[in-house]
């Protein structure tokens, strides 16, 4: 804490040219990590796809899903109903 107090601009800019994470600590103990905006924003979104790809798993174990000619043929069945 008392280098990040001392070096908070020093700190900030080496984060963002170099996009590496820097682990702040207290007594020793890890207590906070301090990241640039960008690879924030890319963590968030890689954490978001990887919670959409373990829901479409559990939908799949759990018999929610339908195969791909299922899906094109009610696609089909819809466009053909709306084209009469």
């Amino acid at each position: 804490m008392t280098y990040l107090k001392a070096r908070a601009a020093d700190l900030l800019k080496q984060i963002n040219e170099t996009h590496r994470p820097v682990v702040i600590t207290q007594n020793g103990e890890p207590r906070a990590v301090l990241q640039d905006p960008e690879s924030y924003e890319n963590m968030r979104n890689a954490i978001g796809l990887l919670k959409l790809i373990s829901l479409g798993e559990e939908d799949i174990k759990d018999g929610k899903s339908k195969s791909q000619e299922e899906v094109f043929a009610t696609i089909e069945n819809i466009l053909r109903e709306r084209m009469k």
